[in-house]
């Protein structure tokens, strides 16, 4: 049923684009690929996009959000509900809410909010991490978690995702502080610090457990050579600890290329 202009709805799309299914899944297909009640042709198909929006006045269309817990961060699509579903397995979860935050432009990142059954028994952060990771792909594992009293919820009773906290640095893993050691170690901390927008970095904690990614390892290493500090992206990955990437610091091997000696400007022979 069409919605009347500005009312937000559901985005179908149809017309000679559109695919014929899923590969393997009637299912899926059956779901998402409706009859089109729009077109003549017996075998017209419109697509369920899940995506919401509304018409403007000058006819263009406004893209609301999903109308699902589908979110995409780093080219992986993500399923919010089965985070949040795996999450409340863990002991002393009552309630679990995870969102894609982007408290940074262009710096999306997971974070899980949770309430406990005993608030007075500590829930480590480091604990709910490890169950998710032996029960989820990396790329699904929430980068900060934040324990609330309560979750915050709307005048008609329903979760106000929009009053949900920006996580602060209690929310990320962090190891027993140590205080970083020698000159590389103060300044790759401070680099960390900033990029991973935390107070302090100490030189045993762990550049993915304060909420690193990929991403943020490629600008990490173009920033370390910028001040002047050559490392290799196959340490951080393998040893992503402060004090292991310093003491890797200037093992970088320099391949020097010879200059070629094929001539700037070739002339061809007259004859």
């Amino acid at each position: 049923q069409p919605v009347p202009l500005g009312v937000p709805g559901e985005i179908y799309i149809g017309g000679a684009g559109v695919a014929r299914g899923y590969l393997n899944r009637d299912d899926l297909t059956a779901e998402r690929f409706l009859k089109d009640s729009f077109s003549t042709a017996s075998n017209a198909r419109m697509y369920k996009t899940g995506d919401l929006g509304r018409y403007l006045p000058d006819g263009n269309i406004e893209y609301l959000g999903r109308n699902d817990d589908q979110v995409k961060i780093r080219g992986f699509r993500i399923e919010l509900g089965e985070i949040e579903a795996k999450l409340a397995q863990a002991t002393n979860i009552k309630e679990t809410v995870v969102l894609a935050r982007e408290d940074v432009p262009g710096d999306k990142r997971l974070v899980a909010y949770f309430t406990q059954h005993s608030p007075d028994e500590a829930v480590d952060i480091e604990t709910l991490r490890m169950h998710l990771q032996a029960q989820l792909p990396a790329y699904m594992v929430p980068a900060a978690y934040m324990r609330l009293d309560a979750l915050p919820l709307t005048p008609n009773g329903k979760l106000d995702r929009k009053a949900l906290p920006a996580p602060d640095s209690n929310a990320y893993t962090t190891r027993l502080y140590e205080t970083p050691v020698g000159d590389m170690e103060v300044k790759l901390a401070a680099l960390w610090a900033e990029l991973l927008k935390v107070e302090r970095v100490g030189r045993h904690d762990h550049f993915f457990e304060l909420g690193g990614h990929s991403l943020l390892a490629v600008t990490l290493i173009e920033r370390m050579r910028k001040d002047g500090m050559e490392a290799d992206i196959r340490v951080l990955f393998g040893q992503p600890t402060l004090a292991q990437v310093a003491a890797a610091v200037g093992q970088v091997r320099h391949i020097d290329v010879p200059m070629t000696k094929i001539p700037a400007l070739t002339r061809k022979r007259s004859i």
